[in-house]
């Protein structure tokens, strides 16, 4: 993806990163923690995870088409750098949401704690397991808190390499009132 309306793909598709991954980190964790919010959370959480996942090597791609058309700056390729790690904090992010959501589906399929399954299914994530709970969700805290200091990273260094030095603290003079 090249261009969209005249603007680069990438100035619009990072907005669509910088919201929807911070947001899929924020659903990780309260579905991980708390019980209520997994009901609810946890199955569009898990969609949500792996759409950012999809859509961050597409926004990559369009940054390293843009990169091509700009001036080659320390700040550019230090945003380039940056902007790579990005799917390296969306996929835990991702894969985590998944695990939520199916040890969520498990538990709706598994009786109480101790008694057989009478589905006849077998659960692979311990659903009634507080132990693994805690690493799920110890997990879903330091994933979603690395992801979004990423963004927050990327972002800040994109700022940088887009605006620096193209702005003044006063304002610019204005022509006439229509």
């Amino acid at each position: 993806m090249t261009t969209v309306s005249g603007l680069p793909a990438h100035i619009l598709l990072v907005h669509a990163i910088v919201v929807l991954l911070p947001l899929s980190a924020l659903l990780l964790v309260l579905s991980a923690l708390w019980p209520a919010a997994r009901a609810k959370l946890a199955g569009p959480n898990a969609i949500l995870a792996a759409l950012v996942v999809i859509l961050v090597p597409i926004t990559t791609d369009a940054g390293e088409w843009l990169e091509r058309r700009v001036a080659s700056t320390p700040l550019v390729r230090t945003h380039t750098e940056l902007g790579d790690t990005a799917l390296w904090v969306a996929i835990p992010v991702a894969v985590l949401a998944l695990l939520v959501w199916w040890r969520r589906r498990e538990s709706l399929r598994t009786p109480a704690a101790g008694t057989a399954n009478a589905t006849g299914r077998r659960t692979f994530l311990a659903p009634a397991s507080t132990a693994v709970t805690v690493v799920l969700s110890a997990l879903a805290v330091v994933a979603a808190g690395a992801a979004v200091y990423d963004v927050y990273r990327i972002g800040d260094s994109g700022a940088q390499a887009t605006w620096q030095g193209q702005y003044s603290s006063t304002p610019a003079p204005r022509g006439p009132e229509r």
